[in-house]
């Protein structure tokens, strides 16, 4: 007896069901990441341009071009606001504004700096405007170059007697701030050698203390509160292929250091043995 054939029907369609779950599966995928871009932009962006103004007026990054998003309508990648997001509290923003390597202020702190960046303005106001005098605001503190042109003859360490006056009336600001005070000489790249400096280690040097000689007997500030430092030709603020670069390298900084930031940074130096004790 022969056995009856079973026929079987072979559906062309049962693609649709793979291609039906890969769909959903795709559509679902692009749910989660347009939701997980729906953040709060406009809130996000102005915690975001607040850190940015705060960085550049204390000088710990250069100006930048990039624009944050304020406008609800306009789209920001939800990596570039992930982290300010993080921030929870307007105390951890007070914290991030660090005008020192590796150390934390507060917004009293660097509002100190600036009232003192106010206070020299209208002081030095003259010299300013001459461009004798320049000021920034960098990561160790406020900086207000004064140019040889203004305050020595070259190759002198002697302070000219007609810069005396801005002298006065810096150091009248100086004697009323609770911060330290280094000042840094410092030179363009052209050896020198005459009667009194063999090298412009010497010169930067040499100025930086003259400043501070006058300051400790003629405006009586306090010597705890001032160190200097001869830095040469080796820390330039300009270009020394021109006259002008040069020019701008010839200077005395007075840096009126943030808060927290020590008279000379540490290089490591073993703390002194306590009196009594033998040295190993």
């Amino acid at each position: 007896m022969k056995r009856k054939k079973v026929s079987y029907h072979i559906s062309h369609d049962r693609w649709l069901i793979s291609y039906a779950d890969f769909i959903t599966l795709l559509f679902a995928f692009f749910v989660v990441l347009y939701a997980s871009s729906q953040v709060d932009k406009r809130k996000a962006g102005r915690i975001a341009m607040a850190i940015q103004v705060a960085f550049q007026e204390l000088g710990v990054f250069q100006t930048s071009n990039t624009k944050v998003p304020l406008q609800d309508e306009d789209a920001m990648p939800f990596e570039k606001v992930q982290e300010v997001e993080n921030i929870k509290r307007e105390a951890d923003l007070e914290k991030i504004v660090n005008p020192m390597k590796g150390m934390l202020t507060s917004s009293a702190e660097a509002q100190s700096l600036q009232d003192a960046q106010l206070a020299i303005q209208k002081a030095l106001n003259p010299e300013i405007q001459r461009r004798d005098v320049t000021m920034a605001m960098r990561r160790e503190g406020l900086v207000i170059s004064l140019k040889e042109m203004g305050f020595f003859d070259s190759g002198s360490a002697t302070i000219r007697p007609d810069s005396l006056d801005a002298i006065t009336r810096l150091a009248e600001v100086l004697k009323q701030r609770p911060e330290n005070i280094r000042i840094e000489g410092h030179t363009d790249n052209i050896p020198i050698h005459n009667a009194r400096f063999a090298s412009n280690w010497e010169l930067s040097t040499t100025r930086a203390t003259e400043m501070i000689r006058l300051l400790i007997t003629q405006y009586r500030l306090p010597p705890d509160h001032l160190s200097a430092a001869g830095y040469g030709e080796f820390h330039p603020v300009s270009s020394n292929d021109t006259p002008a670069g040069r020019a701008q390298n010839r200077r005395l900084d007075v840096v009126i250091l943030a808060p927290l930031q020590p008279l000379m940074f540490s290089t490591g130096n073993p703390k002194p043995e306590p009196p009594g004790q033998p040295n190993p």
